[in-house]
């Protein structure tokens, strides 16, 4: 039989491995490190938040989810100290302590641009859409179990362990709806809209279209002019 007969199906992992991607890419980028995240993953029965940064983001649409990040505090301090370094801000202008509110808004503002790498490839690669919330970032000193409403039916959990340029660890944690996308149709996935080209084309198709004709008559004379008036 041809490979036709068989479609390809985007599961569970697939949809993992495209977050870590994601999350790998942008932190890579916004810290001018080497960040990279294990070949195996675990199967995880729930979420949590653990010490020392919990962060979470829940997203909806195409399918629902909840995504997860516990930091250990030399992992968040490393990212934040990288982030800010690379912004332009000078060593001594940084906080020192991981339970500072710019941490926590720099972890959060990571992880908003992850996400939202992660929704921009889902819309090419599975042809969906999904929307995202704001990351919650909390600093925590003992263990807690995250309980949120996602409205999923059959969830599947897993984590991702994370090492950052230094070696330090983190944790991401996916739990989803159990699902499968099956390719029907071929289409280009990688292909990566240029915003410029796209807004060059708008106003080439804006130039091109001939303007309406004028009347010489408004459509509200017309209307007095039918009364009579």
């Amino acid at each position: 039989m041809s490979n036709e007969n068989y479609p390809v199906v985007f599961g569970t992992e697939d949809i993992l491995r495209s977050l870590c991607d994601s999350v790998s890419r942008v932190l890579s980028v916004t810290t001018q490190s080497q960040i990279r995240y294990s070949g195996m993953v675990q199967r995880i029965s729930k979420t949590c938040l653990k010490p020392d940064i919990g962060c979470f983001v829940l997203f909806d649409g195409g399918f629902s989810g909840l995504v997860v990040i516990n930091f250990s505090a030399p992992a968040a301090m490393e990212l934040y100290e990288q982030y800010m370094l690379n912004m332009g801000m000078s060593k001594d202008e940084l906080t020192t302590s991981h339970t500072s509110d710019e941490v926590s808004n720099v972890m959060g503002e990571l992880m908003n641009q992850s996400v939202g790498d992660f929704t921009a490839k889902v819309a090419r690669e599975l042809q969906t859409h999904i929307t995202q919330n704001q990351p919650k970032m909390m600093a925590l000193s003992k263990q807690v179990i995250l309980s949120v409403d996602t409205h999923l039916e059959k969830p599947e959990a897993r984590r991702a362990t994370f090492f950052t340029g230094r070696n330090n660890i983190f944790y991401l944690e996916l739990a989803i709806d159990r699902t499968e996308f099956i390719k029907l149709n071929d289409f280009d996935a990688s292909e990566v809209p240029d915003p410029d080209a796209l807004m060059d084309q708008v106003h080439g198709a804006t130039a091109a279209r001939p303007a309406p004709a004028v009347s010489g008559t408004s459509e509200h004379d017309e209307l007095l002019n039918s009364l009579g008036m």
